[in-house]
C-alpha cells in the first residue's frame, strides 16, 4: 500500500487518520460539499444530517465535518453512531438537503473517510461527485462571517425511525410467529444498536455478538469469510440458531452464515433478498453492477417480468439503475442491499428483515434454499496500483483485455468486464482503495481459476 493514500471518488473521501484524514481535511471536504449545496438552496440555509460509524475517530471527524459544514453556513443535525443507511432515513424524515457519515465502510481502524448523500439520501452522481472532489482540491469554500455560520444541533433517535421503516416492507407477524435465533456480528460498530432493536421487534431470540459500539474492531472488518469465524463457530455450536448475520462497521453491508455454520456470504445477500422481493411482488427490475454474480440472472428468470439491469460499480450508479428502471430492489455482490422504500442506501437492517421473512414463508432451512437455487464459483483478486505500474498502468491493462477477448461480449462501462459463455471476468481499479481488481466467475472453481489466470497473465498482473 502507497505511503497514507487520500483516495477521491463517486464513493466519497477515505484516507489513513492523522496523515491524509484530518479535522483539517474533513472541515474542508465538508465545506466543498456545504458549498455546492448552497449554490442550489438558496432561500435559506442548507440542512443536513451527519452521524459516523462507530470507529474511535469517528466523533472527532464528525464534529469536523460539521464546523466545516456550519462555516460556510449549513445547519447541521448531528445523529451519533449511526449506519450510512440511516443517515438517508433520517434526511428524509427531518426534510433536509442532504447528510454526511463519517465512516470508512469495511477499510481497517487506522482508516476513515465522509459518505456524502444528497437530499433524497442518494449518493451523489459521478457529476456532482466530481465538483466536490474539484471544489475540494481547488480549496473552493465559501466560509461566512458572523451570524451567518449554521448552527449545530443533534438528535438521538435516528435509529428507531430506521427500524420503524424497515418493518413496514415485510410480514412483521409472520416472522415474529418463527421465533427465529439469530446470530449476529456487529463488528462493535454502528450497526449494533439498531440491529438488536430491529431483531427484537421481528421477535428474534437473539445472540449478539460484539453489539456494543465502541468502535474497537474485534476482528478485521470486512464480512469476509476469513474473517468470521467467530460467528460461523457460534453459529455452528448452536443447535437452534436459524441464521448468523455479519454487518460491516457502517452496517451498509450484510453476510451469511447458515444454521449449520457454513460461510454462505455476501454474494448471495442481494440473491436471497431479491427471491424474496420478486416473491412479493411478481417481478420488477432488479439492478446491479457489474462485479455481481449472475447468480441473480438465474433468480430473475424464475419471475415474469423480471429483469436485471447492470451498472457500473457503485452505489450511486446502482441507484440511477434502480431509478432509471423503476426497479423494486437493487445491490451489489459485497453485500448490499438497497429497498428503495426504506431509503437509496445499501442496507443491512433491510436484508436482514427480507431474508427472516423469506425463512418464515419458505418453511425449508436456510441451507436448503441455498442449495436449491443456481450455484457458481467466483475468485477476487487485487492488487496494489504500486505493484504493477501506478495508476498510469490501469489504462494499458485494460485495453489488453479488451483485445485478447474481442469476439466475446465486452462491456466497458467500468472497468472491461468481458462474458465469455457461461462465464466472465471483470478487471477494474478500484473506488475506494489504490488497488485493481480482478473477479472471474465460472461453473466450477477449475474454471474460474483458469479464467483468473489467463486474465492475470494477459495484462501482465501475475
Amino acid at each position: 500500500m502507497s505511503d497514507a493514500p487520500l483516495m477521491l471518488s463517486i464513493s466519497g473521501a477515505r484516507g489513513i487518520v492523522g496523515k491524509t484524514m484530518t479535522p483539517e481535511i474533513v472541515a474542508r471536504y465538508t465545506g466543498a460539499f456545504g458549498s455546492l449545496l448552497r449554490e442550489s438552496v438558496t432561500d435559506r440555509p442548507p440542512r443536513l444530517v451527519v452521524g459516523f460509524d462507530g470507529r474511535r475517530s469517528g466523533s472527532c471527524l464528525a464534529s469536523a465535518a460539521a464546523a466545516g459544514l456550519a462555516a460556510v453556513g449549513c445547519e447541521v443535525t448531528l445523529i451519533g453512531i449511526a449506519t450510512t443507511p440511516t443517515v438517508g432515513v433520517m434526511i428524509k424524515e427531518l426534510g433536509c438537503d442532504g447528510g454526511i457519515n463519517v465512516t470508512a465502510s469495511h477499510n481497517p481502524i487506522e482508516w476513515n473517510g465522509i459518505k456524502c448523500l444528497d437530499s433524497d439520501g442518494l449518493a451523489p452522481p459521478g457529476r456532482e461527485a466530481a465538483k466536490i472532489i474539484a471544489r475540494f482540491e481547488g480549496n473552493q469554500v465559501d466560509r461566512v462571517e458572523g451570524a451567518a455560520c449554521g448552527r449545530i444541533g443533534h438528535t438521538d433517535d435516528a435509529a428507531d425511525h430506521h427500524v420503524a421503516k424497515v418493518l413496514t416492507i415485510v410480514d412483521v407477524e409472520a416472522i415474529r410467529a418463527k421465533r427465529f435465533r439469530v446470530v449476529l456480528d456487529s463488528v462493535a460498530a454502528s450497526g449494533g444498536p439498531a440491529g438488536r432493536s430491529l431483531l427484537e421487534a421481528l421477535g428474534c431470540d437473539l445472540v449478539h455478538l460484539h453489539g456494543d459500539p465502541i468502535g474497537i474492531f474485534p476482528h478485521t472488518p470486512e464480512p469476509t469469510e476469513a474473517n468470521l469465524t467467530e460467528l460461523a463457530q457460534t453459529v455452528e455450536k448452536d443447535a437452534g440458531a436459524a441464521v448468523g448475520f455479519a454487518q460491516d462497521p457502517d452496517a451498509d453491508r450484510l453476510a451469511i452464515i447458515d444454521e449449520k455454520g457454513r460461510y454462505i456470504g455476501e454474494e448471495w445477500t442481494l440473491v436471497l433478498t431479491a427471491l424474496r422481493m420478486m416473491q412479493r411482488r411478481g417481478g420488477g427490475p432488479v439492478a446491479t453492477n457489474l462485479s455481481t454474480s449472475r447468480m441473480i440472472d438465474d433468480v430473475c428468470a424464475g419471475f415474469e417480468g423480471a429483469s436485471v439491469v447492470r451498472t457500473a460499480v457503485g452505489e450511486a450508479n446502482v441507484v440511477q439503475g434502480i431509478r432509471s428502471s423503476g426497479g423494486v430492489i437493487g445491490g451489489e455482490g459485497n453485500g448490499g442491499v438497497i429497498i428503495p422504500e426504506v431509503c437509496f442506501v445499501r442496507d443491512s437492517l433491510s436484508a436482514m428483515a427480507l431474508i427472516l421473512e423469506l425463512l418464515a414463508t419458505d418453511g425449508r432451512p436456510l441451507s436448503a434454499i441455498v442449495d436449491g437455487l443456481p450455484r457458481y464459483s467466483m475468485l477476487k483478486r487485487k492488487w496494489d496500483l504500486s505493484t504493477v505500474g501506478g495508476k498510469e498502468a490501469v489504462h494499458p491493462i485494460l485495453k489488453k483485455i479488451r483485445r485478447h477477448w474481442s469476439r466475446d461480449t465486452v462491456n466497458n462501462a467500468d472497468g472491461v468486464r468481458v462474458d465469455i459463455g457461461d462465464a466472465w471476468v471483470h478487471v477494474r481499479p478500484s473506488n475506494t482503495e489504490p488497488i485493481i481488481r480482478l473477479i472471474a466467475e465460472a461453473p466450477t472453481q477449475k474454471a474460474a481459476e483458469r479464467l483468473a489466470d489467463e486474465a492475470a497473465s494477459v495484462a501482465g498482473i501475475v
